[in-house]
């Protein structure tokens, strides 16, 4: 690996919001080197280029993005034709998912998706996951989804509430079906519904409810920072860079470490 030769991991950040600084301070402080910093519209003058292309990316052995749903499936383009493994926090592409599995195995990439690279998050999707399936066995309980996050929060829902709503559906509890908009219909039963709110500058918070005759248990995720993001994406730019080529997920990091 070019890190090995160099002696130490090289990343670009693509996208420098709060997450992209976060992440860049979070890496330098490990002895990551961060060579590019790429924002088509950040003026802060540690961005090195304003484009995602093969110039840009040159030298560098994993790419970290946080950006917008609009344009990362391009960006994965680019990473995958040239070869780097990639980080990829952004949400709300997932509609794509088919083809970026099919230029990532065509390639000799390695890529990790996440809507949540918090740890805690991982261990908490866990719990729900195992709170819906005993739950589902017992009988009587109903479940959904409340997420809340700051206003300027570009998708809604968030990815980690779907995939909560996704360890409830898979957890054979009689959940088929994740819907997340405003509904003017009665919820059908096997439907697991996601409430979204976007308010002030909330860092993240998640519940899960079950809830029945007898009870009601929720289980609650609330980011304190952002610190959990930036330090669970390093994490995952070391971790994805000794794998195999391929598309991964948080669920195949969490597996293999913890």
């Amino acid at each position: 690996m070019l890190c090995g030769t160099r002696g130490k991991m090289r990343i670009a950040i693509v996208g420098y919001g709060k997450m992209g600084c976060l992440i860049r301070e979070t890496a330098l402080s490990q002895g990551i080197e961060v060579p590019e910093v790429i924002d088509p519209f950040s003026t802060d003058p540690m961005v090195t280029s304003k484009d995602v292309c093969a110039q840009s990316l040159a030298g560098v052995d994993v790419v970290v993005e946080f950006s917008t749903p609009s344009v990362v499936v391009d960006h994965m383009k680019v990473y995958t034709k040239n070869g780097l493994d990639a980080v990829i926090g952004t949400t709300g592409w997932l509609d794509n998912l088919a083809s970026v599995q099919q230029m990532v195995t065509a390639s000799s990439s390695s890529v990790i998706y996440s809507g949540n690279y918090s740890i805690g998050v991982a261990v908490f999707l866990k719990l729900v996951q195992r709170a819906a399936s005993m739950l589902g066995k017992a009988g009587g309980y109903d479940s959904g989804v409340l997420e809340m996050h700051h206003n300027r929060k570009a998708d809604s829902p968030s990815g980690t509430a779907l995939m909560l709503a996704g360890e409830i559906e898979g957890a054979g509890c009689g959940k088929d079906r994740i819907v997340s908009e405003i509904l003017h219909r009665r919820r059908e039963d096997d439907e697991v519904q996601i409430a979204s709110l976007r308010v002030g500058s909330l860092c993240g918070t998640h519940t899960v409810l079950f809830d029945s005759d007898a009870d009601t248990i929720e289980l609650t995720h609330r980011a304190k920072s952002r610190q959990g993001f930036a330090s669970g994406a390093v994490l995952a730019a070391k971790w994805i860079s000794g794998q195999k080529p391929g598309l991964y997920t948080l669920d195949d990091m969490i597996a293999q470490m913890i």
